[in-house]
């Protein structure tokens, strides 16, 4: 069951790489962040409040938000750290770099997840699940090559650079997931709602010092309904993500390669609704990246 759980979070992801190309494209990215994690925020403080107010019945729903200690709170303020750099990093590089290079690079997250598996968690990839994870980070490369063709050096690009930064925090944060589900014994709404809260406060201090007080940057925000679109559809996605880390066998080295098949929609979808580039080339190193995808998981069937 996690391995389907883990599709439809990687469906979710999809859609949600879509909207957020749409939200950046031409904005803000500091407010654009800001809005969508505020959007995350509101679409999970009604749990919250059901939780407070009728637990019971929020119990049965099996969306309880739990008490939880400060000590938690703390493990979980890191994670918001964490992932806010990313995030930062990723819609900063997302806003001046296509779409269907942004997210093929995002796709060798599970590479980096692979190392911290093996050395963390001590998790034991097959011959096969080797196969595909390097069959992956080949295909990157290839993109790397179109992405030239589009006037983009990816030893001179700085957004490349952050791009890489963001999919290493990101591969770290998905380590550290697993500790928080697995470990702390977190339930997913939980995690999801502190998640929000802390992150939005990070958020409002970094706006607070250098978006708030310029004019300028004020009039240059424009607001996009894809920034809600974006907000409630990354919390759905998370939200079977940790459903599927909940399980004691799920493989957090396969749950994050599993996520990767939202390429499908991001590049094919994406790549149609902003005009981009070389749509059919990148096809190809995109079937390498879902044959390594295939291969991890016909090794978990046998």
């Amino acid at each position: 069951m996690w391995i389907y759980l883990g599709l439809l979070a990687a469906f979710f992801l999809g859609l949600h790489n879509v909207c957020k190309k749409h939200a950046v494209q031409g904005n803000e990215v500091f407010p654009v962040l800001l809005g969508t994690v505020a959007s995350g925020f509101l679409f999970l403080a009604p749990l919250f409040i059901s939780s407070l107010f009728f637990s019971e019945y929020t119990q049965k729903m099996g969306f309880y938000i739990t008490p939880i200690p400060w000590e938690t709170h703390g493990y979980i303020v890191i994670k918001s750290i964490i992932m806010t750099a990313s995030w930062v990093l990723a819609y900063q590089a997302l806003k001046h770099l296509p779409i269907t290079i942004v997210v093929p690079i995002r796709s060798a997250g599970p590479f980096f997840t692979l190392i911290g598996a093996l050395l963390i968690y001590k998790e034991q990839p097959s011959f096969l699940q080797w196969i595909g994870f390097f069959l992956i980070i080949f295909s990157v490369l290839l993109y790397s090559k179109l992405g030239k063709k589009e006037g983009i050096n990816f030893k001179r690009n700085k957004w490349i650079f952050a791009i890489i930064a963001a999919t290493l925090l990101g591969a770290s944060s998905g380590l550290y997931d697993k500790f928080l589900i697995q470990h702390l014994l977190l339930n997913p709404q939980t995690l999801q709602f502190w998640f929000c809260w802390y992150t939005l406060l990070i958020l409002i201090g970094i706006l607070t010092i250098n978006w708030f007080p310029y004019a300028a940057k004020r009039n240059a925000f424009k607001f996009r309904w894809s920034m809600i679109a974006v907000g409630v559809l990354l919390q759905v996605a998370d939200y079977f993500y940790f459903k599927a880390l909940q399980d004691p066998d799920a493989l957090i080295m396969l749950l994050s390669a599993i996520k990767r098949s939202q390429l499908i929609i991001a590049v094919l979808l994406g790549g149609i609704l902003f005009k981009e580039k070389n749509k059919r080339k990148k096809l190809i190193p995109l079937t390498g990246i879902l044959l390594g995808i295939f291969l991890i998981l016909y090794a978990t069937q046998l």
